[in-house]
């Protein structure tokens, strides 16, 4: 401001008594104080009146003014006044040898009491307080009077208007020499809002660790159905003389799976019952309809019903399955009878089983059959070979020679380069594991 008028600094000034104040003592000397007055300045864009005091003095042909702020206090005051406001706190003072009580501002909105209600005495405050909490309000009321003890405790008050406030109150108490409460100091809480909010944490914990509790019996059920439902992941069985090695890999784990499957069974007359299948799409559906085919095909064989019969059975249970959302599946199944050595089989729309004979690749002429679901009435035919010692024979799905974007031929041509490549069990292990699988495989390998 060095250098402007006093126009240029305080222009609400002109023509006040002020003004006229330092006109006077400019033109006669001496002194001017006058009578405390509002002023009202813009300060960072926002309006504010002050009380001031002003005093004037000559000097070397100029003023010397001292402006005084009288509401420092009222300020504060204001402050203060916000602070409870925002904190949902208000103060309370109790004069126990003048009998007198004195509330905040905030106090009064706490317990919905307007304040021609007028304010309430310690021994006056359980009547606002709920039933059920008087007692543990009594009690702390009576040990902060008796002994002086400090008190912080919650409780419930209903207002005037009916509405159930949680209140805090924390308190302590001014002793006189003998050790007797004379004055008691302390401040009112509204925990309204913090309690609710609690109270709602606490439900979303509950919430949370029920269906915590929940997924982990889902995820028991689920291991329990897909440990009932899924092939073992690899096994070695022998059956009616024949070796079975079974690798079974999905792409992705848990029950959202596809619907590779596999069986290898011995029969009620000595033979063995080999099968591998595809039900379309991954999911718990395809792992239902994958079951379904599973458990029945062994049912069936066992009973004796022949492979084609079989498959003529399963292909009208698909088209017949209600709520069904996988139409199709591909399955390949053989019969090995232990006493000829010999391989009777059959495939609705499955891929070639391999043949490895005296270290030859070769795949077998596939007999006439379409995919299960297709159509209602489909020809399945049987095809049989004789099996020799030494022979390894693969029964497997697409995933193992499929690739996207590639061609189906160049995959089991691989296929048949791999088993020439790796002799006896040696086969398994280097299928079983591709340097990159894009679907579920399942491999059954079986040797005589």
């Amino acid at each position: 401001m060095v250098g402007l008028s006093v126009l240029e600094t305080y222009p609400t000034v002109a023509g006040s008594d002020l003004w006229r104040g330092y006109l006077e003592v400019l033109e006669s000397g001496g002194r001017y104080e006058g009578e405390p007055f509002e002023y009202e300045e813009v300060l960072a864009g926002m309006t504010r009146r002050s009380r001031f005091a002003v005093r004037v003095a000559a000097c070397m042909g100029g003023l010397i003014v001292s402006w005084v702020r009288l509401d420092t206090g009222e300020r504060e005051q204001r402050r203060l006044t916000v602070m409870q406001r925002l904190a949902g706190m208000g103060w309370a003072d109790w004069d126990l040898f003048l009998n007198e009580t004195t509330w905040s501002e905030e106090v009064f909105t706490i317990f919905g009491r307007e304040r021609a209600m007028g304010t309430v005495t310690l021994e006056e405050l359980p009547r606002l307080v709920v039933p059920e909490d008087v007692p543990g309000v009594g009690e702390s009321v009576e040990r902060l009077l008796r002994g002086g003890k400090p008190i912080d405790h919650t409780f419930r008050i209903t207002t005037p208007g009916g509405e159930i406030r949680h209140v805090r109150i924390v308190a302590e108490a001014e002793l006189d020499v003998r050790g007797a409460p004379v004055k008691v100091r302390g401040f009112f809480q509204d925990r309204t809002l913090v309690n609710r909010a609690e109270q709602q944490m606490l439900e979303h914990q509950q919430a949370a660790s029920a269906q915590s509790s929940l997924l982990a019996a889902e995820k028991d059920v689920a291991a329990r159905l897909q440990h009932a439902l899924l092939p073992l992941p690899q096994q070695s069985l022998r059956v009616a003389g024949l070796t079975v090695d079974v690798a079974y890999h999905p792409l992705q784990e848990g029950l959202n799976v596809g619907g590779d499957w596999y069986s290898a069974i011995e029969l009620p007359d000595g033979s063995a019952l080999l099968v591998v299948g595809d039900v379309a799409g991954h999911g718990l559906d395809a792992v239902a309809t994958m079951a379904q085919l599973r458990f029945t095909t062994k049912g069936m064989a066992i009973t004796g019903t022949s492979l084609a019969e079989i498959l003529t059975r399963l292909n009208t249970l698909l088209l017949h399955t209600s709520g069904r959302n996988f139409s199709t599946a591909t399955m390949i199944m053989g019969r090995y009878d232990p006493t000829t050595s010999q391989l009777t089989w059959v495939q609705a729309g499955h891929l070639p089983p391999l043949l490895l004979r005296e270290g030859c690749a070769r795949y077998l002429p596939a007999p006439r059959g379409i995919l299960l679901g297709a159509m209602a009435a489909p020809c399945y035919e049987e095809a049989t070979l004789q099996l020799m010692p030494g022979d390894h024979l693969l029964l497997y799905t697409d995933g193992l020679v499929e690739v996207p974007g590639g061609d189906i031929d160049e995959g089991l041509a691989r296929l048949a380069h791999t088993a020439e490549a790796y002799q006896g069990s040696r086969i398994l292990d280097a299928l079983a594991t591709p340097d990159a699988r894009h679907d579920d495989t399942c491999i059954l390998h079986a040797t005589l």
